[in-house]
């Protein structure tokens, strides 16, 4: 190793594949008991005694707390009081992250077609309540309301219920402008526990619960999970990048940093078909780290030590080593990397050429930042509409006569199957 390697190097062969349980087992187990002292009402609802005891206990709000709920009024003075400059930030992200859900509502629609003797169809139509929540632990994550609510209130959702622990001002901020309608001032399972069975008279029971976390939310989603839908279970923090001899290692270094400073558990991943452009963007990583305040600095080399780099012969096998890890983010930067981006099957979210920065994505450019990791990019996207969306279908029958023969139909079937009661139901409709 020499004195400025950060990156660890590893054969293209080594690279291990393995999909991880985003669930700890120790987590879940703590999640559990939280949750079951949350719960103490017959109808399983959260006791809101019970709920600010175990939010002292977990240092969600200040011992001498008497609520924790954050009212509309405090979340208004939260973003007045702003700066000039940090409040056209957070409208016009806001902005973008509006106008990219609102186009995805748009891109599904109620529908029918002709059935023997009718019509069938789906309808497209909203949850009622949305639970979002926002991490608050190491750094405040505004922009992770507005990913979270705005996009509840593009699907349509008629109640939004916001939660994050030792909100800072701009977390508050950030839940004026999204139009939260609660803002629960608690964490971890107990954010979600609370979330998912509500409180009497206070807090709706929500039908999904969508948003990033640590180990305990991730745990306790996964809990609740029947009881109301998630939208994903989310591991630690990935970005893996393409690049070849055309990619700028100071671009590449800062990008691989500013995922790595995100928790000492995250992962930044180098491959590329250049070894000198390997030994660059390592040495690039060395020195602007060092530049870094704390503890952002200390974060990110505990979060490199399971970084890495590889070597590749071709941008084809960079594609397929990308394509079996299925990053959270992936970002390409070679020459035609609109060309490469088109073969990647894999991935999160997608970041095409040198100046589509992955934090440009996490701070609004339009898609949403909450992304599936640990290799579930393989069968799941990110968070969007869909997820507070429900598509049902129906179907009616007018004529009687023109649908016998998908009632003859049935009846077969129903015999096929062994399912006497449905060929007497279906026959029970013949002329």
């Amino acid at each position: 190793m020499t004195a400025t390697q950060v990156l660890n190097r590893v054969t293209p062969e080594k690279v291990s594949m393995e999909i991880k349980d985003p669930v700890d087992p120790t987590a879940l187990g703590q999640a559990k008991a939280i949750i079951d002292e949350l719960t103490t009402a017959m109808d399983g609802s959260v006791d809101s005694d019970a709920l600010l005891k175990v939010a002292k206990r977990l240092k969600d709000v200040p011992e001498d707390a008497t609520k924790f709920i954050v009212s509309k009024e405090e979340c208004k003075e939260a973003f007045d009081g702003l700066s000039e400059q940090e409040r056209t930030a957070l409208v016009n992200i806001h902005a973008r992250v509006k106008a990219f859900a609102e186009m995805q509502r748009k891109s599904v629609s109620d529908m029918e077609m002709d059935i023997p003797g009718g019509k069938a169809g789906h309808t497209v139509s909203p949850c009622s309540a949305a639970g979002c929540y926002a991490p608050g632990g190491r750094y405040p994550l505004p922009s992770s309301v507005l990913m979270t609510a705005v996009t509840a209130r593009a699907a349509g959702c008629e109640t939004v219920v916001l939660a994050s622990p030792r909100p800072a001002k701009i977390t508050m901020a950030a839940a004026h402008i999204a139009k939260a309608d609660l803002f629960l001032c608690v964490g971890g399972a107990q954010a979600i526990g609370t979330m998912a069975q509500g409180i009497n008279g206070l807090v709706p029971k929500c039908d999904v619960i969508c948003g990033p976390g640590n180990k305990w939310v991730t745990a306790a989603k996964s809990l609740v999970n029947g009881k109301c839908g998630i939208d994903m279970l989310a591991g630690p923090s990935e970005v893996l990048v393409i690049c070849d001899e055309t990619a700028n290692a100071k671009v590449v270094a800062a990008d691989l940093i500013a995922q790595a400073e995100h928790d000492v558990v995250a992962r930044a991943i180098l491959l590329s078909t250049d070894a000198g452009m390997i030994e660059k963007i390592d040495s690039e990583v060395a020195d602007q780290i060092e530049a870094l305040p704390e503890p952002n600095r200390s974060t990110a080399l505990e979060a490199l030590k399971q970084s890495f780099a590889v070597q590749c012969k071709t941008i084809e096998e960079c594609v397929a080593i990308s394509d079996a890890i299925a990053p959270e983010h992936l970002e390409i930067q070679t020459a035609n990397s609109q060309k490469v981006a088109d073969s990647c099957g894999n991935y999160g979210g997608l970041f095409i050429g040198e100046n589509a920065a992955e934090v440009l994505g996490d701070y609004g450019a339009g898609p949403n930042h909450t992304l599936p990791t640990g290799g579930t990019g393989r069968y799941t996207g990110g968070l969007s509409v869909f997820n507070f969306l429900r598509i049902r279908t129906w179907m009616r029958v007018d004529d009687k006569k023109a649908s016998q023969g998908m009632v003859d139909d049935s009846v077969v079937m129903a015999r096929l199957e062994g399912l006497e009661g449905h060929a007497r139901a279906a026959e029970s409709r013949k002329l």
